[in-house]
């Protein structure tokens, strides 16, 4: 990607990030809904501090992304996206506390636990848990009811005991026992890879597209996810906390096993070219329209944080 080119991309995926986190913000106000009884102040900063706190939002760009590719409505994916990104923030909080991660950084700031407390943060990300599902649900989701649900659903399970919740309890097990190649790979592609596949999944549930590209895009998000997992390994390895935001080394130190701990620095590099290439393949019959799809591919696999 030339300077030009990424100058262009990473303009627009601060534009999206802008847009999921002004909805955001408007979700997360003290005033309560239609059918809640309060909203406690306290609660709704640590929430807060835990979703607006930066980031790149790269799963609710994907869902957007996806979405305008496929000619879903706008508003309504902003919603998807939204949604998606209270799941990864909560998911986030509960990994950084003391019984999990332990760790006192996120994206520079101190975590929920530390700004707050731990009991507040173990509550901030069931709040936005369960927030995900009521924005996801709600009639202001501008979609048919029979895509809300199936939005609805596939969170559920991509989020859940079968996805990202069941691969945090793979990983928790991994510091005891450590997992063979395969087991790595199953672990990375419930933890990380299940909401980047919802994410370009989601879009194309929302475009209320055929079957045939709903599986397109599953399958160029679990790449993605792929992709992400395997140059966070390599960040952990090569990087340091002040460049990252977070404590870095921290899988060798507990002797958690990884991809590049198999192979080794250079095998995952040129994995993840492999990675880029075959995104690309997927989104060909797309053309030019799949250009900022297959950029997000290739920025996932070149960051530096």
């Amino acid at each position: 990607m030339d300077q030009v080119g990424k100058d262009s991309f990473i303009d627009r995926l601060d534009d999206a990030a802008a847009r999921v986190a002004a909805l955001l913000e408007s979700l997360l106000r003290e005033t309560p809904l239609a059918g809640e009884i309060a909203r406690p102040e306290h609660l709704i900063a640590a929430m807060r501090h835990g979703v607006l706190n930066g980031g790149k939002r790269i799963r609710p760009f994907l869902v957007l992304e996806t979405a305008r590719l496929l000619d879903a409505p706008k508003e309504a994916a902003l919603r998807v996206a939204a949604a998606l990104e209270c799941i990864h923030c909560y998911s986030l909080i509960h990994d950084d506390l003391p019984s999990m991660d332990d760790d006192d950084l996120r994206r520079g700031k101190p975590t929920v636990h530390v700004a707050f407390d731990e009991a507040t943060a173990i509550l901030a990300g069931d709040g936005l848990l369960t927030m995900a599902f009521d924005i996801l649900s709600a009639p202001e989701t501008a979609l048919p009811d029979t895509t809300r649900l199936t939005l609805v659903n596939q969170l559920a399970r991509a989020a859940g005991v079968g996805g990202m919740v069941g691969g945090q309890a793979l990983d928790l097990h991994a510091e005891r026992f450590a997992p063979d190649e395969t087991g790595i790979v199953r672990l990375q592609a419930m933890k990380t890879g299940a909401l980047l596949r919802y994410a370009c999944a989601a879009g194309a549930i929302a475009a209320q597209a055929d079957a045939d590209t709903v599986k397109r895009m599953t399958r160029f998000g679990e790449i993605v996810g792929l992709a992400f997992q395997l140059a966070d390994d390599l960040l952990d390895v090569t990087s340091d906390a002040a460049t990252l935001g977070k404590a870095a080394g921290k899988d060798a130190g507990r002797g958690k096993g990884t991809l590049v701990s198999l192979h080794g620095v250079e095998a995952a590099r040129r994995r993840l070219d492999g990675l880029v290439d075959e995104a690309a393949l997927l989104m060909k019959p797309y053309g030019a329209a799949a250009g900022t799809l297959i950029e997000t591919a290739g920025f996932i696999a070149s960051r530096d944080r």
